[in-house]
């Protein structure tokens, strides 16, 4: 498993919310399951499943071709705490009993987490008997304060594109336009 997982083309800050992560991961499916490794099949978002009759959902579930199993992923916005272990034990069994066919092997759950202290997972995963592992993923590095408010924004620029595109297009002349 690696660590940390390098999330850059996603293009959120560091104050993304649990939700706003998940969109942006799904909605950039192809470079996120590059990022997970070779093998990884995309099951589903918020997936749900039912045990003693409440519904509990995982944020990304996935299969492995290559080990025969699935994988649970859960996301966490803010540093690890061990409570999110017993957690994804809890999804591990769920989908060991509820989804694994007797030809599959156990299920693999990993815990994003924003950050990790690792004497505390440790302790949190020390009598686990479950393949759970804990890892970090990286967004790009926010703007220095100093450069907020003094370089366009990504919308900034998408715009000017577009609008010399056209001109472009139209056969205008637009050099030194771009400011």
């Amino acid at each position: 498993m690696r660590d940390p997982y390098n999330f850059d083309f996603l293009n959120l800050g560091h104050e993304a919310q649990e939700r706003e992560l998940e969109t942006a991961l799904i909605r950039h499916i192809r470079e996120f399951l590059l990022e997970m490794g070779v093998g990884f099949a995309f099951v589903g978002s918020q997936y749900p499943i039912q045990v003693s009759g409440k519904e509990y959902r995982l944020d990304l579930l996935f299969y492995h071709f290559r080990l025969h199993c699935f994988v649970v992923v859960d996301l966490k916005t803010v540093e690890f705490e061990p409570e999110f272990s017993g957690k994804m034990n809890f999804y591990v069994s769920a989908v060991d009993d509820l989804l694994r066919s007797p030809i599959d092997n156990p299920t693999i759950g990993i815990v994003l987490c924003k950050t990790q202290d690792h004497t505390v997972v440790e302790y949190a995963l020390r009598d686990v008997n479950k393949p759970i592992g804990i890892s970090t993923y990286q967004l790009k590095n926010a703007l220095p304060e100093s450069l907020k408010g003094n370089l366009p924004t990504i919308e900034e620029l998408e715009t000017q594109l577009n609008i010399l595109s056209v001109e472009v297009e139209e056969g205008r002349d637009v050099e030194g336009q771009l400011d």
